[in-house]
């Protein structure tokens, strides 16, 4: 049964890109350049780019199930799996976005308490950025796209100051081209799904396309957008540091901004980890109103309801985790749980919704 809801809940298709750009690019940037080296060393740039090629296909996937069953993951899950079974997996999904937004909201903490503000309070800052991240999802869906919105066009100047590693690189550590296997590479293209997780929102906001159909495109742009920025973030990371040293950085991206040099700053990184809060905003936004779409859409519980006791949750989870080992098991948690989300669980939704079409067609 095609779900249906009102024009004014709706948004413009090419919002579809801003949507999943800000939901794509969050945390995962700071410090995914070592997760892959440590696989594929500096064939790793090669991973990157294979990861994104793969997502087009399960972008395609994705929008012939959502046609398919005519509305969202909900209503996938029912129309494949039946009432009752898929009520209990779409819940399952709810678990899923609010431990991504945990683990956002935790890795962005532990940037500032390692680069800033060692005494920093986990729970104080965590409170008010959850606070202010239900305040947004109050508003809707149109609210939080707007939030998207602002968070992939305003910070977007930081792409520039990496220009500032590129004098003090040398690209001839990217050869020999396929040093390693292609195993190695597959390997740190599967390494790469925390990075690039959140794109699996559009199955929770396609029934709010004016014009799904339209979308396609922009949603494409949008993967191949984040694609490139990651290979060309990898490569300008790979030529300024050694693999030894990049092996013995955490984080990559926030180590480069340590020899930007304006008249007006002395410590660009302080600058860009501020402006980052700028855009994990939207990932948590998202991640909370997909979370709260689910329980309403499944429990009937109204989703400025349910987003105080989701929110709730993720305070009460993200205080747990203190060491750096403790973060990191969490970061492997949501990366293996994404990674099979997408890569195992979409492409079962999709041959499961053909052979429904055609049994109910029968």
């Amino acid at each position: 049964m095609k779900q249906s809801l009102p024009e004014n809940v709706k948004i413009s298709p090419f919002l579809i890109f801003y949507i999943i750009v800000s939901i794509q690019i969050g945390i995962g940037v700071l410090g995914y350049q070592r997760i892959i080296a440590k696989t594929a060393g500096y064939d790793a740039w090669m991973s990157v780019i294979a990861a994104g090629a793969s997502i087009h296909i399960i972008l395609w996937m994705m929008y012939k199930t959502a046609e398919n069953a005519g509305g969202d993951l909900i209503s996938i899950n029912s129309y494949v799996f039946g009432k009752k079974i898929g009520k209990i997996v779409s819940l399952a999904f709810s678990a899923y976005y609010i431990l991504l937004t945990t683990t956002i909201i935790r890795t962005y903490i532990e940037v500032i308490q390692v680069w800033l503000f060692p005494e920093l309070s986990t729970f104080w800052f965590s409170f008010g950025f959850l606070a202010l991240a239900a305040y947004v999802v109050s508003g809707g869906l149109r609210t939080v796209t707007g939030v998207a919105f602002l968070g992939a066009i305003l910070p977007s100047y930081l792409m520039l100051t990496f220009a500032f590693a590129i004098p003090f690189s040398d690209y001839r550590n990217l050869f020999p081209v396929l040093d390693h296997s292609i195993k190695d590479i597959a390997l740190a293209a599967r390494d790469m799904s925390l990075t690039y997780l959140g794109y699996e929102i559009l199955l929770l906001v396609y029934p709010f396309l004016k014009d799904p159909g339209k979308s396609k495109k922009w949603a494409h742009l949008a993967i191949f957008t984040t694609t490139s920025l990651y290979v060309i973030l990898t490569i300008i990371t790979f030529g300024y540091f050694s693999e030894k040293q990049l092996q013995k950085t955490v984080w990559a991206t926030l180590t480069m901004w340590k020899i930007v040099e304006m008249p007006f700053v002395e410590r660009f990184e302080y600058i860009g980890i501020a402006n980052w809060n700028l855009i994990i905003l939207p990932n948590a936004c998202l991640a909370i109103w997909g979370a709260s779409r689910i329980v309403k859409r499944v429990a009937g519980i109204q989703q400025r309801k349910n987003v105080i006791g989701i929110v709730l949750i993720c305070l009460a989870v993200a205080n747990i985790f203190e060491t750096r080992e403790q973060i990191d098991l969490l970061n492997n948690i949501s990366s293996q749980f994404g990674f099979y989300f997408n890569y195992g669980y979409v492409p079962l939704l999709f041959a499961g919704s053909l052979v429904a079409k055609k049994v109910r067609k029968k």
